[in-house]
């Protein structure tokens, strides 16, 4: 596969740039014919291809807004009309399990739309179906049930080989969909609340015994839409797209206390053209984090996340970052652009994290149009999460990690300056930097850097002597 910098053309190209003001267009109009015409990996920074798909549309490279239009069902039912009980107490797993039978029958023929209605709703898991639409009306409140053997144990994902936090398999997710299409879960800002404090109290514990499970997590499924809901107080990650494409989440609440353990916000894994925009969250871990498999069996599996767009996303994480993308990174993760991030009184900005055994690559990350506020690492590279699923993973594999771009950074009351931290043997290379102001930091801070390389142009303070300055890059 040719590589993007040896192409002859393009040098030429890029060279002009530095000439007339016109060679800019000139030179993305050109670069979008020949990567058209050739099947290779973009790095060359222009976040610029379309995601062109038969699902819910919107572009990587993009201003605008992802389509989120709610499909009309023609046919509609109330969970109460399967026997469900809004009280707050009455158990309403049977219910909605009813409710998923029957609107199955409604696979390929337009779908069918279940309205809960305003009340409190106790249930345990159940299994959303094809061409459904899960409605909850204003005032609807779902709630997890607080009986484990409600929310039964499944199969580990083939690409973590294991449940994340123990051995075996792993408690299914309050909301859970397997080989689906066209699934839309909306409503006038209903709450799902996943009730998680019993599970987070057993893994303060250490009596946790499976790996707790998600609040919505779809898995192997195209033409997904989760919109206009506020989650809470999930067991762990709250939502977990995994080996799927075409995901469009905006205008979603999410909410969990902020010490609660491990509850990530928005943790697409293994997807490819995935939208996440609008959304405010609070949580205990990263507000979203880009994943794609765990050391040996996320490269066996090789299912990368790629062509994912994250954008107006706000909120705060004590303990994590805003946007992470790994530390289980092993099926590749590419073409990721993420922008009008507005993150305040957290741990970190923007943080790419992996380490040995990992394997994998990381390339093509495009950060534009950050706002920072009380963010102790504003920009974060980190290697050594130590952790690895077994005895089985293979410390000669180290991820590959090239072509990071970073453009309109502003962090105020910034605590410690940048720490990039790549691994010998493995450097992130490919560094882009340009007008990052990092204000506040007290006049002894210096970045923390170790094997990576690039280039900064309008970077303040001085970055560290392996970033080179560069009057002309643009990290566009």
């Amino acid at each position: 596969m040719m590589d993007i910098n040896d192409h002859p053309i393009l040098n030429k190209l890029i060279a002009t740039v530095k000439k007339p003001s016109w060679a800019f267009p000139l030179l993305l109009f050109t670069l979008f014919i020949i990567l058209s015409l050739q099947i290779t990996k973009n790095e060359s920074g222009f976040s610029t291809r379309p995601v062109s798909h038969t699902g819910f549309q919107f572009e990587l490279s993009g201003s605008g807004t992802c389509d989120g239009s709610v499909p009309v069902r023609a046919v509609k039912r109330s969970i109460v009309e399967f026997g469900g009980v809004g009280d707050g107490v009455t158990s309403n797993t049977a219910a909605f399990r009813a409710a998923m039978r029957w609107m199955k029958e409604f696979e390929g023929r337009g779908g069918a739309q279940l309205i809960v209605p305003k009340g409190q709703w106790v249930t345990g898991s159940f299994n959303v179906v094809s061409d459904s639409t899960l409605f909850l009306e204003e005032g609807a409140l779902v709630m997890g049930s607080q009986d484990p053997k409600e929310w039964p144990i499944i199969e580990p994902l083939p690409s973590y080989g294991r449940g994340r936090e123990r051995l075996g398999g792993r408690h299914i997710s309050l909301i859970h969909g397997d080989g689906l299409t066209n699934v839309v879960i909306t409503g006038q800002n209903g709450t799902i609340d996943g009730r998680g404090k019993m599970w987070w109290d057993l893994w303060w514990n250490r009596t946790l015994e499976h790996t707790r499970g998600h609040l919505v997590e779809i898995m192997n499924s195209k033409n997904i839409l989760i919109s206009n809901l506020t989650f809470r107080n999930s067991p762990f990650w709250t939502i977990h797209p995994v080996y799927c494409s075409n995901v469009v989440i905006k205008d979603m609440t999410i909410l969990a206390p902020l010490n609660a353990p491990n509850t990530d916000g928005i943790d697409p894994d293994s997807c490819t053209n995935v939208c996440i925009e609008d959304c405010y969250i609070e949580s205990g871990d990263d507000l979203v984090a880009v994943k794609s498999g765990w050391d040996q069996y996320g490269t066996s599996m090789a299912r990368p996340s790629s062509n994912i767009i994250i954008r107006r996303v706000s909120g705060t994480t004590p303990t994590c970052s805003g946007v992470g993308i790994g530390s289980e990174m092993s099926g590749g993760v590419s073409n990721i652009r993420v922008e009008n991030l507005h993150i305040r009184n957290s741990a970190a900005g923007v943080r790419i994290k992996t380490d040995i055994g990992r394997g994998g690559y990381i390339e093509n990350i495009t950060i534009t149009n950050i706002t920072m506020e009380n963010v102790k690492v504003p920009l974060r590279f980190s290697r050594g999460a130590d952790d690895h699923p077994d005895d089985g993973w293979d410390p000669k594999a180290l991820p590959k990690i090239k072509g990071i771009f970073i453009s309109n950074v502003v962090s105020y009351n910034s605590r410690k300056a940048p720490m990039l931290l790549g691994m010998e043997g493995a450097p992130f290379e490919g560094i882009c930097m340009k007008n990052v102001s990092l204000l506040g930091l007290p006049p002894t801070a210096r970045w923390n850097c170790e094997h990576i390389s690039g280039f900064v142009n309008g970077v303040l303070p001085a970055p560290c002597s392996l970033l080179q300055r560069n009057a002309s890059v643009t990290c566009a």
